[in-house]
């Protein structure tokens, strides 16, 4: 419901903006003051009102004053926003003839961003209101306002409803549809066929749902039906043929078009963006494709029953669907498990996303601009932290922290006085929701609390000053990139910024259908409008003397203003520019590809509404991007000039072959770089030849490379048919071409992604890869990495989810070498798949690197957070309560330290002059004892082999009892947790326990093994498990967790042994307590 202008407005005018909010806004009555002081003087602030946390400020310039500057209000902005994060202000002159309107207020998933509005005495404030009318709040609305979290969270219900209904019917659709074709004889043609249609269709549903196509929002079905009549009886005719193809090739595709053409298909805007050039399918197969009309009929009828909603809204009905749901589709179910392709959520994406992409833009920006980020005498970026040092600690991390703690919890805190374990007791009682977040116990709220001290005192005594230290210390990135732009002083800072942001190369080698790339998009968007913000308040704060003062800033900025201001609006600038300048994609599925550039393509459209009165309803043609999101085999081709010198050398092909290469491959850089420039002006529009031609040259270089990498493969070119399936198979991807501009400004700024986790044993009979160094650690995703780090520039970012054996298993060490060897920082967060999952359905622990790449350095570090158990309902604060320490590679061991707390060094440090297990091993004689492979919340080991589960571990006599205790102890428990897969209990997990030189001959020891293995069989019981081949067996199970108050008094024991203090015993002894004791009395194991 709008507000009643004819009441708003004379408010607005007389500068009554008390009425205003309260009468008419619907806001509720605040009385406050803010008095903030400045280079000259201060300024006064008084509140207006506030909604829900939501403050509207007033700063009156006062008679005889001046009315404050850019810099002004940014400063103070920046110390209203210690009082309220989402705030505006309103500025007003003392002569009441002007008004900024300043907003402050935070999109959802985005940084808090200001946004200003001015007003003049005569205007009628129209565009005032407008920003007004999302502020009203009717008195029906005060409940709802009340139910805004759960409104959010039904939200997304809906999402995951409409994406399962969607896709199972889509599926359904799909396979119908398939049998519809004919004329395509090859199974995966066809079948590729059937979804290029469908994408076709679903982009056309979208923009004619908008209005876009003759003004006819039931287009297709309406067309069909007229064409069907007038065609009748004529046993020739096809919707597919006669309408469809030409409406794809020679109307949205098509700019020139006969009037045949626009009789047959209406106003239709031409879109361009490669979507509906003729496909490669459709020139192979020529009029032999014919799909009837009946296959059309039951797709219409299909996507009729949902409201396709072509903007970014998010759902709210079980039968609506926008083009994000799609991206959850695809990412979901159409990259098979096969692939090793997971949908990935946007928590995710955005948490890798900004670790990579912000650091390496201030990292690039500041070899630009040294001064900004370093001046020993002047202002720098990081005055931003000492000023505000909550504003950058993310509201979960701060969450009840300015609480005082309640007297029974306080009194764990102090770990000099005496019984600390006793006194902490309380500390695994749930905390009470002022204090905590979803599912904490008071465990966790106080060290979360003690983190959120630790960072907010290093914030505000101006200890960061690296931008790398964010990821490390996992402070909020975006909000103090944006923070910075909106507050640049000078213009050099900001020309520095948006040179490298304008120009950063993002990739996604393994691209599926873009969620990363979206992420990347939504992470950049902000900023790109930022600096748009801030070059307008430059040339507004200079005025006709920027000429003079700053020329060569007053050109460039007043330049990029101009070229956003021929677009239809600044959002598409700022999404094409990103599209263009910043996201590159490879994909070995054509398929995901395609719905890649579709998902892109349709954020775009979704930015322009349809204006009849305008020529090609002021949409403006999409961007072509089939040179940024290509298909191919990122792990095999050439990736770099070396590579393919090397090719041409050990051919023995000297007659100039190398320099004939790189001198093609410079044409036909040059080449697309005209290409790129013709897509950047104007309205984009590139004449089909150019790109023929483009293509045709970058062919012919491609089959040439193809040759020489043939030859390295063994197979003769001569030999048509081998050669050929050679290709099919293999799928060559040479980035030394496809990206040789990139590559030869030393490679990609960003690499972000998730690598299939696959096996290479299981696609060896595909094609294989023997130039990767990775191919003995047998998994693609390490194969992937190495690749990748052949493609970044010296210090580019990267940033991948895989699985946790990177960390942890002795195939992996050569990745984890690579690692420590090319990147001078790696940042490793490790995550359980129990209770919450990263991944839904896939049963898997993972580990997330961010790492930037340097070879030269000597000095490397490596953090790392614990193995890190969530609840699902805690994932809203899953990534902003990360917390890294330093930690290592383990080289003998094979595993880089899965620590998170500084306490877990001085354990490790402590045990490390301990004999391990290893040496007290024997082949013949001594004691036998059987340790439990599996398990997740307890360890175990008996005298006796109750399965194939439990493995043999020979002894020398007289250990049994500290080897039993010591396995089964909470001590192991943590250990394994550091140093192992977290999944399998190994012969090395177990071959690396320290054990005290002083625990063999240990009573205690041996009268706790006895009560330890008496209470594990007294809360034992048998079971009968069903195999699938149609056996049974007989499984024992024991309730470890009833045996746990014994296993404390073995970990009191061995801390004994170990040297441990009390705060470290305590630490041990409830360590994953929530996890391990919260099931009820205790995890039932085999």
């Amino acid at each position: 419901m709008p507000l009643d202008r004819n009441r708003c407005r004379p408010l607005l005018q007389n500068f009554d903006f008390r009425s205003l909010f309260i009468e008419e806004v619907g806001w509720d009555t605040y009385k406050a003051a803010l008095d903030i002081p400045l280079k000259s003087g201060s300024a006064r602030l008084e509140s207006i009102a506030h909604k829900r946390g939501f403050v509207a400020w007033h700063c009156a310039t006062p008679a005889g004053g001046k009315f404050p500057d850019s810099s002004a209000r940014r400063k103070i902005e920046r110390e209203v926003a210690k009082a309220a994060h989402e705030h505006l202000i309103v500025f007003t002159d003392a002569g009441k003839s002007r008004q900024i309107w300043q907003w402050v207020r935070r999109d959802p998933g985005q940084p808090l961003r200001v946004r200003e509005l001015d007003w003049a005495k005569g205007q009628s404030g129209e565009a005032v209101l407008q920003k007004l009318d999302p502020l009203f709040v009717s008195l029906d609305d005060e409940e709802a306002l009340t139910l805004l979290d759960v409104t959010a969270r039904a939200r997304g219900n809906v999402s995951e409803r409409v994406t399962r209904r969607f896709y199972e019917e889509f599926r359904r659709q799909h396979g119908t549809f398939l049998k519809f074709i004919t004329g395509i004889p090859n199974q995966g043609d066809h079948e590729w066929y059937a979804s290029v249609m469908l994408n076709r269709l679903m982009f056309v549903y979208f923009v004619q749902k908008k209005g876009f196509l003759d003004g006819d929002t039931d287009y297709l079905r309406n067309r069909l039906s007229a064409l069907k009549k007038q065609h009748k009886g004529d046993k020739f005719y096809s919707f597919y043929r006669a309408f469809l193809l030409r409406l794809f090739h020679e109307g949205l595709g098509g700019k020139k078009r006969k009037n045949e053409v626009e009789n047959l298909i209406g106003r239709v805007p031409y879109l361009n963006g490669g979507i509906f050039d003729v496909h490669q399918l459709e020139r192979d197969y020529g009029d032999a494709i014919q799909i009837p009309d009946k296959a059309f009929e039951a797709v219409f009828d299909y996507f009729d029953k949902y409201q396709w909603h072509l903007d970014e809204r998010p759902l709210s009905n079980d039968n609506e669907i926008n083009p994000d749901v799609l991206g959850y589709i695809f990412e979901k179910y159409i990259n098979q498990k096969q692939m090793g392709a997971y949908y990935t959520k946007e928590d995710i994406t955005e948490y890798i996303g900004k670790s990579c992409i912000i650091p390496f833009l201030f990292d690039s920006a500041r070899s630009k601009c040294k001064v900004a980020f370093v001046n020993a005498d002047g202002p720098t970026i990081w005055d931003l932290l000492r000023e505000n040092p909550d504003r950058y600690i993310y509201p979960a991390v701060r969450h009840g922290c300015d609480l005082p703690l309640p007297k029974e919890i306080a009194a764990g805190l102090d770990t000099k006085k005496p019984n600390l374990i006793e006194r902490r007791k309380p500390w695994n009682k749930p905390a009470p929701e002022e204090y905590a977040l979803p599912t904490e116990i008071w465990r966790e709220t106080v060290a979360r609390r003690q983190r959120y001290e630790e960072v907010r005192a290093k914030l505000a005594n101006g200890e960061i000053r690296d931008i790398n230290d964010f990821i490390t210390f996992n402070i909020d990135l975006r909000q103090f990139a944006q923070d910075v732009i909106q507050n640049c002083e000078g213009p050099d800072l900001l020309m520095s910024l948006w040179q490298v942001l304008s120009t950063m190369t993002i990739l996604d080698p393994t691209g599926g259908s873009g969620a990363f790339l979206f992420a990347a998009l939504d992470i950049l968007s902000p900023l790109y409008e930022g600096c748009l913000d801030r070059m307008a308040g430059f040339l507004t704060e200079w005025g006709d003397t920027g000429k003079k003062t700053h020329p060569n800033y007053h050109k460039k900025f007043s330049e990029v203003l101009a070229h956003v201001a021929v677009h239809p609006n600044r959002r598409y600038f700022v999404l094409k520019s990103t599209i263009l300048n910043n996201l590159y994609a490879v994909d070995i599925m054509d398929e995901a590809v395609e719905i890649c550039k579709l998902r892109l393509f349709l954020k775009l459209a979704a930015q322009v509404d349809p204006d009849p009165d305008k020529e090609n309803y002021g949409i403006e043609p999409l961007p072509d991007i089939d040179f940024n999101i290509r298909a191919g085999n990122t792990l095999v081709g050439y990736a770099t000039y070396e590579e393919v010198k090397r090719a041409v050398t050990s051919a023995f092909d000297f007659d100039n072959a190398m320099e004939t290469i790189a001198t093609k491959a410079a044409d036909l850089q040059q080449t697309f770089d005209t290409f790129r420039q013709l897509q950047t002006q104007g309205d984009g529009t590139v004449p089909a030849d150019h790109k023929k031609e483009l293509q045709k040259r970058l062919k012919a270089l491609e089959d040439e490379l193809n040759r020489y990498l043939a030859g390295e493969y063994g197979v003769k070119v001569s030999d048509k048919i081998a050669y050929n399936n050679w290709l099919q198979s293999h799928q060559p991807f040479h980035w030394f071409i496809q990206f040789y501009g990139i590559i030869k400004e030393g490679g990609f700024d960003v690499i972000i992604g998730n690598p299939p986790y696959v096996e290479y044993s299981q696609i060896r009979n595909n094609y294989t890869t023997p130039n990767l160094s990775m191919v003995p650690t047998g998994n693609l995703y390490s194969l992937v990495i190495e690749r990748c780090s052949l493609l970044m520039g010296p210090r580019s970012m990267l940033g991948v989810i895989v699985p946790i054996s990177s960390v942890s298993t002795p195939r992996m060490v050569p990745l984890m070498n690579l690692f420590n060897q090319a990147f001078d920082l790696v940042v490793i967060s490790n995550f359980a798949v129990r209770p919450g999952k990263l991944f839904v359905g896939v049963d898997m622990n993972l580990s997330i690197f961010i790492a930037r790449m340097n070879k030269e350095v000597r000095h490397r570090a490596i953090w790392s957070t614990n193995y890190v158990r969530w609840n699902e309902e805690a994932r809203c604060s899953l990534f902003p309560c990360l917390s890294f320490v330093p930690s290592k590679l383990v080289l003998n061991d094979a595993h880089i330290r899965k620590v998170g707390f500084k306490i877990e060094e001085q354990l490790l440090e402590k045990v490390a002059s301990n004999p391990r297990i290893a040496t007290i091993e024997t082949r013949v004689g001594g004691e036998e004892l059987y340790y439990h492979s599996g398990g997740r919340y307890y360890r175990k080991c008996l005298k006796e082999k109750l399965s194939t589960e439990y493995k043999l571990l020979r002894i020398e006599k007289g250990y049994g009892p500290a080897v039993i205790t010591t396995i089964t102890s909470s001590f192991y428990y943590w250990l394994w947790l550091v140093v192992s897969d977290c999944y399998h209990v190994t012969k090395g997990d177990i071959a690396v326990i320290p054990i005290s030189k002083t625990a063999k001959e240990d009573k205690c020891l041996k009268l706790l093994s006895e009560q330890l293995l008496k209470s594990l069989w007294k809360n034992a019981e048998k079971r009968v498990r069903n195999r699938n081949d149609g056996t049974s067996q007989v499984e024992i199970n024991f309730k470890v967790g009833l045996s746990k108050p014994i296993i404390d008094e073995i970990d009191t024991i061995l801390a004994s042994h170990y040297g441990f203090t009390e705060e470290e015993l305590d630490f041990i002894i409830n360590y994953d307590i929530k996890y391990r004791m919260g099931r009820g009395g205790g995890e039932e194991e085999a």
